[in-house]
C-alpha cells in the first residue's frame, strides 16, 4: 500500500448515467470511506469549510473515527462544499492513479445531485443559480435599475435574505441593461492577417458568459479591444446559453445537460469555421475544459470544444511565445497584486495572467494562491456568507500588507470580495483592464 502518491493527478470520467450514482445507500458508503481517508490525512483543513466541519464532527463522536458520526451529519459537510476543485487539483495525495482513487469535489457533486433529485435542495438556491433568469430580467432597462436600487437597500436587503436566502451585507453584483451584447451587436471582427501560434489559429469567438454580457460588460469590452490590438479577431458566438457551472453546483445535471445541447454546436460551427473560443470569466472556461468532457467522455464534439477553448491570457501568452504579442505598453502598472481564482487555478495552465502582466515596464506582479471565498452563491447567501468572509480574510490581509497599486483577480466575483475589504489606489480590479490601460487603448 502506497502512501500517498506524487504523479500527475487524472481524472475519471463522472458516470452520472449509471442509476448507481443516485443509489443513496451506495452514495453514503461512499462518503464514508473517502471521508475515513481524510479524516487520517487532513491535508486539506485549510481549503474550505467542508474538512472543518468534516473534522469537527469526527472529533466530537463518541469513537473519534468517521463510523461515530451519523450519516445524516454528513449532509453538512457537502453544504459546504462549493466545488472549487483544489483538494483534488493541488493538496490529496491519494486521487488517481492512487488506488485509492479520492475524487471529493464529485463525490460532493454527486451527494448535491441526489439532494437535488429528492427535492431538497432550496427553491431560493435554484433561483439564484438561475443566471438565464436573472440576466433576462435583469437587463430590462427599468426593471434592471429598480433591481440595483434595491440592491442597495437596508429595507429590500432585509426582505431578500427571508425570501431569497441572501445575506443582507453581501455584495450583489448590478445589472446593466446595455448589455455585452447589445454594446458589441454592430461589431465587426477588426481585418488583420491571420497568424496562427500553435495550438491557437488567430481568431477567437468569444463566449460571452451570464456575467460579462449583464453584470461586467466592460472586462468582454476590454478583452475585445486587447485581442484586436493584437491582430486577432475577434466576435461574439451568434448564440449562447449559461455554461452550466452555476447548476452543476446545485446538482442539478438535467439543467447542465440542457444547456450543454444548446452551446456545444453553436461552439463546434465556430471552431470548424477556424476560430478559436476564449470567455473572460474562468468558471465558464474550466466547464467546458473538464467538468462537461468529465460528464460526456465519449461526446466528440465536447472533446473538439475542450481542445479548443482558452482563457485569455492562456492565450495570449502563446500568441507571446511565437512572437506575436505586441509590447508597445504606453503606462505602467506599479505592483499589483494577483488573486489567483480557483477555477483559472485548477486548469492547470501555471501563472498565465502574472505573465502577461509582468511584461508591462516597471510593473510587479504578486501573485495570492488562495481562495477567496465567493465561489457563486456561497459568498451571498444567508447561511453561507459569514464562512465566505472568514475564508477571504487571510487573502484581503495578504493584500493589505502589499500595499497594492492595484488588486486584480480574473474572476470579478472574487475580486469583488476582496477589494471589498481594501482601501485601493484605483478602482480597476480586472486584469483585462488593466492590460487594455497598460496599452493605452
Amino acid at each position: 500500500m502506497r502512501e500517498g502518491s506524487l504523479e500527475a493527478p487524472t481524472r475519471h470520467p463522472l458516470d452520472w448515467h449509471n442509476p448507481d450514482f443516485y443509489n443513496e445507500e451506495k452514495l453514503l458508503e461512499e462518503m464514508e470511506r473517502v471521508f475515513d481517508i481524510c479524516h487520517g490525512c487532513r491535508r486539506c483543513v485549510s481549503l474550505c469549510d467542508s474538512y472543518p466541519t468534516l473534522f469537527d464532527l469526527v472529533d466530537e463522536s463518541k469513537t473519534m473515527e468517521v463510523d461515530g458520526v451519523a450519516k445524516d451529519d454528513y449532509w453538512k459537510v457537502v453544504d459546504q462544499c462549493y466545488l472549487c476543485d483544489l483538494c483534488y487539483q493541488t493538496k490529496c495525495p491519494y486521487v488517481p492513479p492512487h488506488e485509492w482513487a479520492l475524487d471529493f469535489p464529485h463525490l460532493m457533486l454527486r451527494a448535491k445531485a441526489v439532494q437535488f433529485k429528492k427535492g431538497e435542495r432550496k427553491l431560493s438556491h435554484k433561483l439564484l443559480s438561475n443566471t438565464k433568469l436573472q440576466g433576462s430580467v435583469g437587463s430590462l432597462p427599468v426593471v434592471g435599475s429598480m433591481l440595483n436600487a434595491g440592491n442597495r437597500s437596508k429595507a429590500v436587503r432585509k426582505v431578500m435574505e427571508k425570501v431569497m436566502d441572501l445575506h443582507p451585507d453581501a455584495h450583489l453584483p448590478a445589472f446593466h441593461s446595455d448589455t455585452l451584447r447589445r454594446r458589441e451587436k454592430k461589431h465587426q471582427p477588426v481585418q488583420a492577417v491571420v497568424k496562427k501560434a500553435e495550438p491557437t489559429r488567430g481568431k477567437v469567438a468569444l463566449f460571452a458568459t451570464c456575467y460579462c454580457n449583464v453584470n461586467t460588460p466592460d472586462v468582454g469590452q476590454d478583452l475585445i479591444k486587447v485581442f484586436e490590438h493584437n491582430g486577432i479577431p475577434v466576435r461574439l458566438t451568434d448564440k449562447e446559453e449559461c455554461c452550466g457551472m452555476p447548476k452543476l453546483e446545485q446538482g442539478d445535471l438535467e439543467t447542465v445537460d440542457k444547456y450543454r445541447k444548446a452551446n456545444i454546436p453553436e461552439l463546434v460551427r465556430l471552431i470548424d469555421d477556424g476560430w478559436d473560443i476564449v470567455a473572460a470569466i474562468p468558471s465558464c472556461v474550466l466547464m467546458f475544459k473538464q467538468e462537461l468532457p468529465l460528464m460526456y467522455p465519449d461526446d466528440a464534439d465536447v472533446q473538439k470544444v475542450k481542445q479548443h477553448i482558452y482563457d485569455p491570457f492562456e492565450y495570449l501568452v502563446h500568441r507571446h511565445k511565437a512572437g506575436l504579442l505586441k509590447t508597445d505598453f504606453k503606462q505602467p502598472l506599479g505592483k499589483v497584486v494577483w488573486q489567483v481564482p480557483c477555477h483559472q487555478r485548477v486548469q492547470n495552465i501555471g501563472p498565465k495572467t502574472r505573465d502577461v502582466l509582468a511584461l508591462v515596464p516597471d510593473t510587479e506582479v504578486e501573485m495570492i494562491e488562495r481562495c477567496s471565498g465567493h465561489d457563486g452563491t456561497y459568498g451571498v447567501r444567508a447561511g453561507t456568507y459569514e464562512k465566505s468572509q472568514k475564508i477571504a480574510r487571510p487573502v484581503i490581509s495578504r493584500a493589505k500588507k502589499a500595499e497594492p497599486d492595484y488588486l486584480v483577480s480574473d474572476c470579478p466575483m472574487a475580486a469583488t470580495q476582496i477589494a471589498n475589504g481594501l482601501d485601493l489606489k484605483h478602482p480597476e480590479t480586472n486584469p483585462l483592464t488593466l492590460l487594455r490601460k497598460a496599452y493605452g487603448i
